[in-house]
């Protein structure tokens, strides 16, 4: 009889870490969905941040490439006398501008 006690008092011994040691894994799995799930929220805010930015650096880009044009369309002289006349209503001597309504 007293190796049928020793038995049941070791099974209940084993019957608790099992329970402790599962209670501890469960705990964790808890706590990795949590933290993956978190971190899931925020890869995606930083991903809807990046597109923002993208988006400013794509928009930079063709404005300093029109800003180029102009420049290089600014070093020829018969541009800058079709803006003088557009803009100013500048006109060489001896020429006539004609205004339509």
């Amino acid at each position: 009889m007293a190796t049928a006690d020793n038995k049941m008092s070791g099974n209940a011994g084993t019957k608790r870490r099992f329970k402790l040691w599962m209670m501890f894994i469960v705990l964790f799995m808890g706590w990795a969905a949590y933290t993956i799930f978190g971190q899931m929220q925020q890869k995606d805010a930083t991903g809807i941040k990046l597109n923002a930015i993208q988006e400013q650096i794509n928009a930079s880009v063709k404005e300093t490439e029109a800003l180029n044009r102009q420049v290089e369309r600014l070093n020829d002289p018969e541009y800058i006398e079709q803006l003088a006349t557009k803009e100013q209503g500048m006109v060489k001597k001896g020429v006539q501008q004609i205004f339509s309504d």
